[in-house]
């Protein structure tokens, strides 16, 4: 049997010795045969488009740096406050001081960190920093307990409920 390469070598296999071709020129080269048709198996498979997406895989982070569940869903937690900074390849929504109109002496700063690519509860961080406003100056306080934690509990919940309406869609 003979085989023609793109280069114009012709490959000629050996009936006595079934997987040693020789070259026009005689020489041999050992389970090239067997290389080719592996080869040409392994490219078979190549044209599969079809094939699932694992839905761990769709929890993972996407164009952007970070989960994107859990990159909108900080956005639209946060959206209430005015922004400083909006980093979505490193993951850090910066707020800038929010003061409530109904409480005008006290303000409030956020800030949430999305750690990681997971969908995951220790893929959020979020801080707060409060002022209040006394005698002609702000002056730090404390953020009141459980306000981090409910925010970043809000945020998860969201980015949740975002994965299962997209899974539903589907």
């Amino acid at each position: 049997m003979q085989i023609r390469t793109d280069h114009g070598m012709s490959l000629t296999a050996d009936h006595r010795d079934g997987d040693f071709l020789r070259t026009s020129s005689g020489t041999g080269a050992h389970l090239l045969l067997p290389l080719l048709l592996a080869g040409a198996l392994a490219l078979a498979g190549c044209g599969k488009k079809d094939r699932p997406i694992p839905l761990a895989a769709e929890t993972q982070m996407t164009t952007i740096g970070v989960n994107s569940y859990l990159w909108r869903a900080a956005l639209e937690t946060v959206q209430f406050m005015p922004l400083a900074q909006v980093d979505s390849t490193g993951g850090v929504i910066i707020g800038d001081w929010y003061q409530n109109p109904a409480v005008p002496n006290e303000r409030v700063k956020v800030t949430v960190a999305i750690l990681d690519g997971a969908l995951r509860a220790d893929a959020v961080q979020v801080s707060a920093s409060r002022q209040t406003y006394d005698s002609g100056r702000w002056i730090e306080a404390p953020v009141r307990a459980g306000t981090v934690q409910r925010l970043e509990e809000v945020i998860l919940e969201r980015a949740r409920g975002m994965r299962q309406a997209a899974l539903a869609n589907r």
